[in-house]
């Protein structure tokens, strides 16, 4: 700990990177309400590590607390945000720390999945007094049980299946929903679970010939129940093997190497597929950016605020380095270090409640 943290009044830049979800206005508010009740100063990086790394100007906003009042109930980011990878660019991490010189910050509370953690890692690997807050509607983030985005997320999904079992049961027909999930399951998992899907389909586990066959017998076997219909929900980074994909070239690809997934649509291949196997009317529905838009749910709005004033709170101490997450109930702090680059899978026990369920 730093023996002048305890002290000093600090001014504090805060950023939002990689792609958008509600709780972030949420957890932009707790920093700078707890951070001027401390006697500190906040400014606001617009744009992510693009506005910080900008080598014209950076990007940059004073926030209040009249600058951020009833922000708590609004989604997206009032910051703007970017998929900005500055280990990647030349210079990259060089251009912030300089911006962060010019703006006279003390120290940096930065607010985004495992992508934007890792060029946060790489900033505090070089000595900068950084504290982060994980945030991905993908709730993959290592380290923690809960990001910020994933409950409106998970219930967006489960609103759109409530919908879709009504108008699938009355035409007896299979409906595939594409939901978002890069990486892991856990969207695809809560939603599904909660809206009354039969089966799910996750980037945990690939999706073989054997799987497909037990798709379709599933399907099969559901057209004897009650409506005929079934609901299936597929993570749109569930791997498909390449023969069962309609791709027309090369698949387009952001700073951090990932595949534009919706140039993919494994949903719309796994329905084409259940057709032509089964001869069933099959739907698609792709939620899409849905997942992502509007207001944040209270239990989002609630992490949002725990997550903002602990980070303000690790700062005020100097406990930079780290990223404040959640654990048993409870807000403590990992090690940067250990959070970039991993993700955390969808426990197994899930899978396991769908096959009961079957």
């Amino acid at each position: 700990m730093s023996p002048t943290m305890e002290t000093k009044r600090l001014r504090i830049g805060v950023l939002t990177g990689g792609g958008d979800c509600p709780g972030l206005n949420p957890a932009i508010r707790a920093v700078v309400r707890r951070a001027e009740a401390g006697g500190h100063t906040v400014v606001g990086i617009l744009d992510g590590w693009a506005g910080l790394a900008n080598p014209d100007a950076t990007l940059s906003r004073p926030l209040n607390r009249d600058e951020v009042r009833g922000i708590q109930a609004r989604g997206g980011t009032v910051l703007g945000s970017s998929r900005t990878n500055l280990l990647k660019r030349e210079g990259g991490l060089n251009a912030a720390e300089a911006s962060i010189k010019r703006l006279g910050l003390d120290a940096l509370v930065v607010i985004g999945g495992d992508d934007t953690l890792s060029v946060a890692a790489g900033l505090a690997k070089r000595g900068a007094a950084v504290v982060a807050i994980p945030k991905t509607m993908d709730n993959d983030v290592w380290g923690t049980e809960g990001c910020l985005g994933f409950d409106t997320a998970a219930n967006i999904v489960t609103e759109a299946l409530d919908r879709i079992q009504t108008t699938t049961s009355s035409h007896h027909r299979v409906a595939v929903v594409e939901v978002m999930g890069r990486d892991a399951g856990w969207v695809a998992a809560w939603g599904g679970l909660a809206g009354g899907a039969d089966t799910i389909l996750v980037p945990e586990q690939p999706v073989d010939a054997a799987a497909i066959d037990r798709l379709v017998e599933l399907v099969t076997r559901r057209r004897s129940y009650a409506t005929g219909a079934s609901v299936i929900v597929v993570s749109e980074g569930v791997q498909l093997p390449e023969a069962l994909l309609n791709l027309s070239g090369d698949v387009p690809r952001d700073e951090f190497g990932h595949p534009r997934l919706d140039k993919i649509a494994v949903g719309d291949a796994i329905a084409a597929i259940l057709e032509e196997r089964t001869g069933l009317e099959v739907r698609c529905t792709r939620l899409g950016h849905l997942q992502r838009g509007g207001p944040p749910s209270a239990a989002d709005r609630v992490l949002g605020a725990r997550y903002g004033v602990a980070a303000v709170d690790a700062l005020e101490t100097g406990r930079w380095g780290n990223m404040v997450a959640l654990r048993a109930g409870a807000i403590v702090e990992v090690p940067l270090a250990e959070v970039g680059g991993k993700n955390r899978p969808l426990d197994a026990s899930y899978l396991r409640i769908f096959d009961a369920l079957a």
